[in-house]
Order: structure tokens, then sequence, then C-alpha cells
């Protein structure tokens, strides 16, 4: 389980092999020796599993596999050498949640419609970002609810069919890779736990 609370910005060194599976290897701020084999790391918002981790400088390079279901449900099939992705650790016991519970299942990819500046303090512009959800994931998204962007917890601001408004204030845009996305992109989106089980619940109550 995660918080969508990034904390660091990995970069891809290199991705290898092809079809239905690919071995991707991300430099990170890690301490490698905090990282076990078989860790779980939200990699831009799949959950992936650390399968090889070794020591470099300014921290480490671990690997990470990624077969059919991921490359056809989210973004790492598109993503090259050299990609910056946002990164969280999973959680531990005692740990705080600052975010809203994510499970780094990615439901599928959402897009950018439009990016715009809303406001321009002394700490930089925050900008609202306007997203199309799939068709069937729109019904899960809810304004004021929560939703996960690319490993990143965000609240909804508007919903409108199935585009939604989120926020970002200067802080997110400077430590994720927020700062980079324009319209056009493509976020891997999971959307929030609790509408997902309500949802179902609803649909499989009888006469429902």
């Amino acid at each position: 389980m995660f918080t969508g609370l990034v904390s660091d910005v990995g970069t891809i060194v290199s991705i290898a092999g092809a079809g239905d599976l690919r071995r991707i290897a991300i430099r990170a701020s890690y301490d490698p020796a905090t990282i076990a084999l078989g860790a779980s790391i939200a990699c831009s918002g799949p959950c992936l599993t650390a399968v090889a981790v070794e020591p470099a400088e300014g921290g480490c390079v671990f690997a990470v596999d990624a077969a059919a279901e991921t490359l056809a449900r989210t973004t790492v099939g598109r993503w090259a050498a050299g990609a910056r992705i946002n990164l969280e650790r999973s959680l531990k016991i005692g740990d705080e949640l600052g975010g809203h519970l994510v499970t780094g299942h990615v439901d599928g990819v959402a897009e950018i419609v439009e990016r715009e500046s809303v406001t321009a303090g002394a700490w930089g512009p925050s900008d609202r970002f306007t997203l199309r959800a799939p068709a069937g994931l729109a019904r899960f998204i809810a304004e004021k609810g929560s939703v996960c962007l690319d490993g990143t917890s965000l609240t909804v601001n508007s919903v409108d069919g199935d585009v939604f408004s989120v926020l970002l204030i200067p802080h997110t845009l400077q430590v994720t890779t927020w700062g980079e996305r324009r319209a056009g992109d493509g976020l891997n989106l999971e959307v929030d736990l609790i509408a997902r089980y309500a949802a179902r619940l609803t649909e499989a109550r009888p006469g429902a």
C-alpha cells in the first residue's frame, strides 16, 4: 500500500526486453541497503517489484519487471531511457497517512486536455490540469474526492462527464514530474479505493 506522496523522482537508465515482459532499470536517491529484493515500489503509479538493486553515485539503481497486464493498462510501455518517473516506497506500520490509500493497481490512462496557470505567488505558479478519464472509470471520480495520477495523490476540483480537473500547488510541480506534463500526455490513473468498492457493492445489491 501507498499514500500517493512522492518521495523521489527517478530516472530510467535502460529498458531491456520486448513483447509482454520488460526489465526497467531506474536510478534513484534511495539507500540501496534499504531496498530488499521483492520490495514494492510505486513507479509513477504502478506497484512494481524490485528484482535487482545495486549502489550508484547518489543512491542506487534498481530494476523492476513489467509484464503484459501492466504494459496494457498503464503508460509503462511508452517509457524510454532518460524519462523521469515519480517514486514512492511502500508503507510501513506507523507511517503517516498524508495522502489517501493507494494500491498501486492502475485502472487506466487519463489524458491531459488542458494545463493553465491559475495563480502566481511568491513560491511560483499553481496550475490547473483538466483531464479526460477512460469512459468506464469516470463514474468513480467525484468532486472533492481523491484520485492518484502518476503516483500522486490529488483532490478532484470539478467533474463534468468524463472530464475532471485537479490543482497542483508550486511544491508539487517542483518535486514531481508534474512540472513537465503538457496537454496530450497520458497519466496513470488509479481511482479511489472506497469509490471502487462502494460502486461494486451497489451493483451487487439485489434490485440495484
